[in-house]
């Protein structure tokens, strides 16, 4: 294996641990964990349309919404492609799922990351839309 493509192996490996980290917060309706994936100028579209620019409201927006959604905490996130844009800029695919007994729904996510000097990858240009099945 190259460096470069050891160096792209762990890219997609923190890539898949910030998602790992989304649905983590998910799970648990943890606005805090959730926010710090995001990079302070971040754009965040809900799957409902509503357009988040800032860090500032799509806090506001998160902890009002997270901690009450109306899920039982049973959602599932998973990396299904990753397309690196630049070295330091990648959009992420993924798979969501909510699950409850009587009903399941799935969503398609973007997230476009970007790689701080610090090495950590960032939430920052993110589409989050729901799957209309039929």
């Amino acid at each position: 294996m190259t460096t470069e493509s050891t160096a792209r192996a762990a890219d997609i490996d923190a890539l898949k641990r910030v998602v790992a980290t989304v649905e983590h917060s998910q799970q648990h309706k943890d606005p805090e964990a959730f926010l710090a994936l995001f990079h302070p100028d971040a754009i965040w579209t809900t799957a409902h349309g509503k357009v988040l620019i800032g860090l500032d409201a799509i806090a506001e927006f998160t902890r009002a919404v997270l901690p009450s959604a109306d899920w039982d905490g049973k959602v599932s996130y998973e990396v299904v492609h990753v397309l690196f844009l630049r070295p330091d800029v990648a959009a992420v695919k993924v798979r969501q799922r909510y699950l409850s007994p009587d009903d399941e729904s799935e969503g398609a996510p973007l997230y476009v990351m970007t790689k701080q000097d610090d090495g950590r990858w960032l939430l920052t240009a993110c589409q989050n839309t729901g799957v209309v099945v039929g």
